[in-house]
Protein backbone atom coordinates (compact mmCIF):
# COMPACT_ATOMS: atom_id res chain seq x y z
CA UNK A 1 0.00 0.00 0.00
CA UNK A 2 2.49 2.11 0.83
CA UNK A 3 4.24 1.92 -2.52
CA UNK A 4 0.98 2.58 -4.02
CA UNK A 5 1.11 5.99 -2.68
CA UNK A 6 4.27 7.41 -2.82
CA UNK A 7 5.43 4.98 -6.29
CA UNK A 8 8.49 3.50 -4.21
CA UNK A 9 8.96 1.06 -1.57
CA UNK A 10 9.21 1.87 1.94
CA UNK A 11 12.78 0.75 2.58
CA UNK A 12 13.72 2.81 -0.83
CA UNK A 13 12.01 5.91 0.99
CA UNK A 14 13.91 5.64 4.08
CA UNK A 15 16.88 4.99 2.51
CA UNK A 16 16.75 8.10 0.66
CA UNK A 17 14.87 10.20 3.40
CA UNK A 18 16.87 8.48 6.73
CA UNK A 19 18.16 12.21 7.20
CA UNK A 20 14.49 13.76 7.11
CA UNK A 21 13.28 11.05 9.44
CA UNK A 22 15.85 10.94 11.74
CA UNK A 23 15.75 14.77 12.43
CA UNK A 24 12.04 14.75 12.90
CA UNK A 25 12.17 11.52 15.28
CA UNK A 26 14.85 13.71 17.08
CA UNK A 27 12.85 16.61 17.12
CA UNK A 28 9.76 15.04 18.60
CA UNK A 29 11.90 12.93 21.19
CA UNK A 30 13.33 16.60 22.00
CA UNK A 31 9.99 17.96 22.02
CA UNK A 32 8.64 15.77 24.34
CA UNK A 33 11.48 16.03 27.02
CA UNK A 34 10.86 20.07 27.28
CA UNK A 35 7.14 19.50 27.49
CA UNK A 36 8.05 17.15 29.89
CA UNK A 37 9.67 19.16 31.98
CA UNK A 38 7.70 22.28 31.47
CA UNK A 39 4.92 20.10 33.08
CA UNK A 40 7.08 19.78 35.95
CA UNK A 41 6.94 23.49 36.47
CA UNK A 42 3.28 24.01 36.05
CA UNK A 43 3.66 25.97 32.43
CA UNK A 44 0.91 26.55 30.25
CA UNK A 45 0.33 24.97 27.08
CA UNK A 46 1.48 27.92 25.35
CA UNK A 47 4.43 28.16 27.84
CA UNK A 48 5.29 24.10 27.50
CA UNK A 49 5.07 24.40 23.78
CA UNK A 50 7.88 26.94 23.48
CA UNK A 51 9.63 25.35 25.50
CA UNK A 52 9.30 22.19 23.57
CA UNK A 53 9.86 24.03 20.54
CA UNK A 54 13.39 25.85 21.61
CA UNK A 55 14.60 22.46 23.00
CA UNK A 56 13.73 20.62 19.61
CA UNK A 57 15.10 23.77 17.19
CA UNK A 58 17.70 25.61 19.32
CA UNK A 59 20.80 23.00 18.59
CA UNK A 60 19.92 22.80 15.19
CA UNK A 61 19.37 26.49 14.72
CA UNK A 62 22.99 27.26 16.34
CA UNK A 63 24.57 25.25 13.65
CA UNK A 64 22.86 26.31 10.86
CA UNK A 65 24.06 30.02 11.98
CA UNK A 66 27.25 29.13 12.34
CA UNK A 67 27.47 27.33 8.72
CA UNK A 68 26.20 30.37 7.41
CA UNK A 69 22.85 28.87 6.35
CA UNK A 70 18.89 29.80 7.01
CA UNK A 71 17.99 27.64 9.52
CA UNK A 72 16.32 24.37 8.60
CA UNK A 73 12.57 25.02 10.51
CA UNK A 74 12.25 28.54 8.41
CA UNK A 75 12.23 26.57 5.64
CA UNK A 76 10.09 23.33 6.76
CA UNK A 77 7.13 23.84 8.89
CA UNK A 78 6.97 20.61 9.68
CA UNK A 79 8.92 20.81 12.71
CA UNK A 80 6.26 22.97 13.97
CA UNK A 81 3.95 20.38 13.64
CA UNK A 82 6.18 17.85 14.79
CA UNK A 83 6.17 20.10 18.50
CA UNK A 84 2.20 20.67 18.47
CA UNK A 85 1.98 16.52 18.09
CA UNK A 86 4.61 15.95 21.12
CA UNK A 87 2.48 18.31 23.00
CA UNK A 88 -1.18 16.75 22.24
CA UNK A 89 0.89 13.40 23.40
CA UNK A 90 2.15 14.98 26.36
CA UNK A 91 -1.78 15.99 27.07
CA UNK A 92 -3.52 12.87 26.25
CA UNK A 93 -1.08 10.22 27.67
CA UNK A 94 0.52 13.04 30.81
CA UNK A 95 -0.68 10.44 33.77
CA UNK A 96 1.44 7.33 31.97
CA UNK A 97 4.58 9.82 31.15
CA UNK A 98 4.57 11.12 34.41
CA UNK A 99 4.30 8.02 35.99
CA UNK A 100 7.28 6.69 33.68
CA UNK A 101 10.21 6.40 35.17
CA UNK A 102 13.46 8.14 33.83
CA UNK A 103 10.75 9.83 31.35
CA UNK A 104 12.81 13.13 30.66
CA UNK A 105 16.46 11.06 30.73
CA UNK A 106 14.93 8.86 27.56
CA UNK A 107 13.40 10.95 25.68
CA UNK A 108 16.22 13.66 25.93
CA UNK A 109 18.93 10.76 25.36
CA UNK A 110 17.13 9.89 22.46
CA UNK A 111 16.96 12.99 20.67
CA UNK A 112 20.65 13.45 21.85
CA UNK A 113 21.63 10.20 19.95
CA UNK A 114 19.36 11.74 16.20
CA UNK A 115 20.42 15.27 16.44
CA UNK A 116 24.16 14.51 16.63
CA UNK A 117 23.92 12.37 13.58
CA UNK A 118 21.71 14.98 12.31
CA UNK A 119 23.93 17.43 12.28
CA UNK A 120 27.12 15.75 11.47
CA UNK A 121 25.21 14.85 8.47
CA UNK A 122 24.36 18.13 7.79
CA UNK A 123 27.91 19.97 8.55
CA UNK A 124 29.48 17.33 5.69
CA UNK A 125 26.52 18.06 3.18
CA UNK A 126 27.49 21.55 3.45
CA UNK A 127 31.42 20.34 2.44
CA UNK A 128 32.87 21.05 5.88
CA UNK A 129 36.04 18.39 7.33
CA UNK A 130 35.13 15.63 9.55
CA UNK A 131 36.44 17.62 12.42
CA UNK A 132 33.95 20.73 12.12
CA UNK A 133 31.61 18.24 11.66
CA UNK A 134 31.51 16.03 15.08
CA UNK A 135 31.69 19.60 16.60
CA UNK A 136 28.27 20.61 15.03
CA UNK A 137 26.90 17.55 15.98
CA UNK A 138 27.43 17.84 19.55
CA UNK A 139 26.27 21.49 18.78
CA UNK A 140 23.17 20.16 17.64
CA UNK A 141 22.18 17.32 20.04
CA UNK A 142 23.35 19.40 23.53
CA UNK A 143 22.31 23.60 22.89
CA UNK A 144 18.71 22.52 22.48
CA UNK A 145 19.07 21.00 25.83
CA UNK A 146 20.69 23.96 27.14
CA UNK A 147 18.69 26.51 26.58
CA UNK A 148 15.20 24.27 27.54
CA UNK A 149 17.47 23.73 31.52
CA UNK A 150 17.86 27.76 31.30
CA UNK A 151 14.64 28.52 30.37
CA UNK A 152 13.17 26.62 33.00
CA UNK A 153 15.40 27.65 35.46
CA UNK A 154 17.63 24.63 35.91
CA UNK A 155 21.45 23.89 35.91
CA UNK A 156 21.92 22.83 32.09
CA UNK A 157 22.89 18.93 31.68
CA UNK A 158 26.02 20.09 29.80
CA UNK A 159 27.55 21.60 32.38
CA UNK A 160 26.80 18.92 35.02
CA UNK A 161 29.57 16.20 35.56
CA UNK A 162 26.77 13.81 33.79
CA UNK A 163 28.51 12.27 30.68
CA UNK A 164 26.55 14.36 28.00
CA UNK A 165 28.48 16.71 25.16
CA UNK A 166 31.44 13.96 25.51
CA UNK A 167 28.73 11.30 24.73
CA UNK A 168 28.22 13.12 21.00
CA UNK A 169 31.74 13.58 20.42
CA UNK A 170 32.17 9.93 20.78
CA UNK A 171 29.19 8.69 18.83
CA UNK A 172 30.68 11.45 16.06
CA UNK A 173 34.18 9.28 16.41
CA UNK A 174 32.60 6.22 15.44
CA UNK A 175 30.30 7.92 12.70
CA UNK A 176 34.00 8.87 11.15
CA UNK A 177 35.39 5.54 11.45
CA UNK A 178 31.99 3.69 9.92
CA UNK A 179 32.95 6.21 7.40
CA UNK A 180 36.07 5.58 7.27
CA UNK A 181 35.26 1.91 7.01
CA UNK A 182 32.82 2.41 3.93
CA UNK A 183 29.99 1.14 5.88
CA UNK A 184 26.36 1.67 4.34
CA UNK A 185 25.63 5.23 5.24
CA UNK A 186 21.94 4.80 6.29
CA UNK A 187 23.71 2.01 8.57
CA UNK A 188 26.33 4.57 9.97
CA UNK A 189 23.65 6.82 11.70
CA UNK A 190 22.11 4.27 12.99
CA UNK A 191 24.85 2.56 14.59
CA UNK A 192 26.40 6.77 15.82
CA UNK A 193 23.22 7.49 17.39
CA UNK A 194 23.08 4.09 19.04
CA UNK A 195 26.59 4.65 20.45
CA UNK A 196 25.43 8.01 22.12
CA UNK A 197 22.70 6.73 23.52
CA UNK A 198 24.52 3.80 24.95
CA UNK A 199 26.88 5.58 26.40
CA UNK A 200 24.52 8.01 28.14
CA UNK A 201 22.82 4.80 29.71
CA UNK A 202 25.78 3.22 30.59
CA UNK A 203 26.98 6.22 32.02
CA UNK A 204 23.73 7.43 34.55
CA UNK A 205 23.21 3.50 35.28
CA UNK A 206 27.26 3.19 36.46
CA UNK A 207 27.48 6.90 37.85
CA UNK A 208 30.18 7.44 35.56
CA UNK A 209 31.23 11.21 35.36
CA UNK A 210 33.59 13.50 34.74
CA UNK A 211 35.97 14.81 36.89
CA UNK A 212 35.20 18.97 38.33
CA UNK A 213 37.18 21.95 38.47
CA UNK A 214 37.65 22.23 42.50
CA UNK A 215 38.20 25.35 43.94
CA UNK A 216 41.80 23.91 45.66
CA UNK A 217 42.66 22.90 42.25
CA UNK A 218 43.60 26.12 41.15
CA UNK A 219 45.35 28.86 43.07
CA UNK A 220 44.92 32.57 42.43
CA UNK A 221 47.18 35.26 43.33
CA UNK A 222 44.41 37.76 45.11
CA UNK A 223 47.22 40.38 45.30
CA UNK A 224 47.16 40.40 41.24
CA UNK A 225 43.35 41.43 41.45
CA UNK A 226 44.10 44.38 44.22
CA UNK A 227 43.55 47.46 42.98
CA UNK A 228 46.10 49.76 43.51
CA UNK A 229 45.28 52.94 46.11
Amino acid sequence: MFEMLIGISLIDYIKANYVLLLDHAGTFAFALSGIRLAGEKKFDWFGAYVVGLVTAIGGGTTRDLLLGVTPFWMLNSSYLIVTAVALLSFVSLKRFIFRLNKALFLFDTIGLGLFTVVGIEKTLAAGYPFWVAIIMGMITGSVGGLIRDVLINEVPLILRRDIYAMACIVGGLVFALCYWLEVERALINLIAAFTVILIRFIAVKYKIQLPTVKHGDIKVNKKMFRLKK
